[in-house]
């Protein structure tokens, strides 16, 4: 089938499944044009949450199908392709957490929503790149805090907040691709745009050495500037799906990608092919143990009351 078959396809099936699709915004340009609601982490979450169709297809990686599944256990959760994983997440396990957890029993573990269920079930509370320095800085003073898995969105969060973070030394191999030289680069090709940098980029105090005036913002962060800001230009330092819906909420302006490379492989497994044959054959159910699911149940909705 053609893309305009295809899609037309998808939209049936989606109301004859009484589906309702989410898609995140690293996801491919026809993969957004389908779905009921685009967004990051957090924004996905609630939907997942407050949703009342009977199957959810989720257009992201398999941590966000899994957080879907835990917030809504009687619901039916597909994700069209089981090899959209995520690197970030396999880097860390709950060895890790247990480890810490055993030299700093008072300890409080905050788990970036980037990681497997037997994490969150560890953790003490969620977050996503969006709200973890509100999350971060109501934590009691007095408490050791590990942040994981993320290394340099820990490291934002502790300049931001002032706290003193535990980070375990885990990163996102797109945003810890993005360097200094790419954003040096682009801050001499276009002096006049304002600069959007993720808190996952691998650039960290650097970027903002060379750009004080930086905003660092969430994926959800970065569309919302945009769309308020009077600038007309902007320069994105994030994954390059992104764009499409910059451009589609704000047309009227310029964005540039700091580096138009950084894509993450497993974001782009999920095709429109797949969404089809996802609703189709009601393919592939993501389910969470509910021993699991119960304990990681607790953090994600802290997660999604905050910010």
């Amino acid at each position: 089938m053609d893309k305009e078959t295809l899609t037309q396809a998808v939209l049936e099936l989606k109301e004859k499944r009484k589906a309702v699709i989410l898609a995140h915004s690293y996801q491919l340009p026809e993969v957004q044009e389908v779905a009921d609601f685009v967004g990051d982490s957090l924004g996905l979450a609630r939907e997942a949450q407050r949703t009342e169709a009977e199957v959810i297809v989720f257009c992201g990686v398999h941590f966000m199908a899994e957080t879907a599944a835990i917030l809504n256990p009687e619901k039916t959760v597909l994700l069209p392709d089981l090899e959209a994983g995520c690197s970030l997440a396999d880097s860390i396990r709950p060895e890790d957490i247990l480890a810490w957890k055993a030299k700093h029993p008072e300890g409080i573990v905050v788990a970036y929503v980037n990681t497997k269920a037997e994490v969150k079930a560890l953790a003490d509370v969620c977050v996503t790149s969006a709200n973890a320095v509100e999350v971060v800085s109501r934590l009691p003073q007095d408490r050791p805090i590990y942040f994981v898995p993320d290394m340099f969105l820990g490291a934002h969060v502790a300049r931001v907040t002032g706290r003193r973070l535990d980070l375990f030394p885990g990163e996102c191999h797109v945003h810890a691709g993005i360097r200094e030289e790419h954003l040096k680069a682009l801050l001499e090709a276009h002096p006049e745009a304002e600069f959007l940098i993720h808190p996952e980029c691998g650039c960290g105090s650097g970027c903002l050495y060379l750009k004080p005036d930086a905003k660092v913002l969430s994926t959800e962060g970065m569309v919302r500037h945009a769309k308020a800001s009077e600038g007309r230009a902007f320069v994105v330092a994030t994954e390059v799906g992104i764009l499409h819906r910059l451009k589609k909420e704000a047309p009227e302006k310029a964005f540039y990608p700091v580096k138009p490379d950084a894509v993450c492989e497993y974001m782009k497994r999920i095709t429109l092919e797949k969404v089809y044959l996802s609703l189709r054959d009601l393919k592939h159910v993501v389910r969470v143990p509910e021993e699991v699911a119960e304990k990681a149940r607790r953090a994600l909705t802290a997660m999604v009351a905050v910010g």
